[in-house]
């Protein structure tokens, strides 16, 4: 169980290349990491004729090099593995088999979905929560310490609450583990000031306690008459230190269980519909009322002052209009006129967009450039999309890199005859 949750954030971000392109990985900042994992790239062509042409695109690429992704974590999957067993046996699998039901019917072209990173169902956005309690709550079954952890790290939402709690018991644990021999550290008093303050208000510690072998207790105090309670390690959690300490090791480096955002990347035909965008409730911070009053209010304010508001005046308003959603849906459009949409957080870096192309290209070696809708090429990938100007919509186009496209050209006569793979493009629908 050691280093449990490394592995459970799903924010990798796969660096792409090529002019403007630099290669680079979020945070919250507020919105979670990349959740697709960018394939291997794939191997030049090959042959006379095409070699210098290739070569000179990927000493492009390999001028800038390529983050590698972390390999999959042996922990993640075993905890998978126990909560599918936990669910056949508790009836759990209906939550499974509803989720998915809901995800393919759904008809929405721009609809929001998350992915739990355990069992893979996609989530609407008021159903994660209730999905990952019940996975919690399953898993208390099989595995009690790991549920433990998993309740302490996401249930309680202070994160400055949380790191002072698990710091505090990691310090209990410690205690024991380099003094096994000293009575005192393994017993700690309930109604400690320390212990009431900054533990026993965190939900899940007193399971956590309990799952590691503390044992609950009361006992006189030292030198008193009265009696307090206690949690007591037990004498066989006491044989077994190296398990006690994988238990300090996992609770430390525990991670917020968070479903993370479905890119679901849909291809659609060419069509004259691509820039247009109908947007669920869930793109905005506000209500639907609140939408429509501040769409009358915004619309009224540029009557009245369309003559006299000034460029910054102008910019400061569309800055404060970002500010308003939470996410944004995509489109790219290719030389042959097909579409690529996907979903990304509002605040999430112009990168992740790069990112996501590149993952879907045939030749995913050769560099390219994204035309934003006002005609510039998008090239600063550190910046959010909502200050790039793409939220909550935008349709972009996609352009290969013209000094490597001039090279292959003339070594073999054309250019790519598809950008997008084959299998993505059997998958294209009527975009409506």
């Amino acid at each position: 169980m050691k280093k449990l949750f490394q592995g459970l954030k799903s924010d990798i971000k796969f660096k792409a290349a090529g002019p403007g392109h630099k290669l680079t990985e979020e945070s919250k900042a507020e919105a979670p990491k990349a959740s697709n994992v960018p394939p291997k790239p794939r191997s030049p062509p090959t042959g006379e004729a095409q070699l210098a042409a290739a070569s000179a695109a990927m000493a492009r690429i390999e001028s800038q090099g390529r983050a590698k992704a972390p390999a999959k974590d042996p922990i993640r999957a075993q905890v998978r593995k126990e909560l599918e067993a936990a669910q056949v046996s508790e009836g759990a699998e209906c939550i499974k088999s509803n989720t998915e039901k809901k995800s393919k019917t759904a008809s929405d072209i721009c609809n929001i979905l998350f992915k739990c990173p355990l069992t893979g169902d996609l989530l609407k956005k008021d159903e994660r929560e209730k999905h990952i309690t019940e996975l919690i709550q399953a898993l208390s079954v099989s595995d009690p310490a790991s549920a433990s952890i998993m309740k302490i790290h996401t249930f309680n939402k202070d994160r400055e609450k949380v790191k002072v709690g698990v710091e505090i018991m990691t310090k209990y644990l410690d205690n024991i583990v380099g003094h096994p021999e000293e009575e005192k550290y393994r017993s700690i008093r309930m109604s400690n000031k320390v212990f009431q303050e900054k533990i026993s208000h965190l939900e899940g510690a007193h399971e956590f306690f309990e799952a590691v072998g503390f044992e609950r207790k009361t006992q006189p105090l030292p030198g008193q008459e009265t009696q307090d309670e206690f949690f007591i390690l037990s004498s066989e959690a006491l044989e077994k230190l190296d398990l006690l300490q994988t238990y300090r090791d996992s609770l430390s480096s525990g991670e917020p269980l968070r479903a993370t955002l479905e890119r679901q990347p849909r291809v659609f035909t060419p069509s004259i519909q691509a820039a247009h965008f109908d947007l669920p409730d869930d793109f905005y911070n506000l209500t639907a009322d609140e939408i429509k009053r501040e769409q009358k209010l915004r619309t009224e304010a540029l009557e009245r002052n369309a003559m006299l508001r000034t460029k910054a005046m102008r910019e400061k308003d569309e800055q404060r209009e970002m500010k308003k959603y939470n996410y944004t849906v995509l489109r790219i459009k290719f030389p042959d006129g097909y579409i690529l949409q996907g979903m990304f957080y509002a605040r999430e870096r112009v990168s992740t967009l790069f990112d996501f192309v590149r993952q879907h290209l045939q030749n995913d070696w050769l560099p390219f450039e994204l035309i934003a809708p006002g005609g510039q090429k998008l090239e600063t990938e550190e910046a959010a999309f909502n200050e790039s100007g793409l939220v909550p919509s935008a349709l972009l186009i996609f352009r290969w890199d013209v000094a490597v496209m001039t090279d292959i050209k003339a070594a073999v006569g054309h250019g790519p005859e598809s950008a997008l793979k084959p299998e993505l493009l059997s998958t294209a629908e009527n975009l409506v």
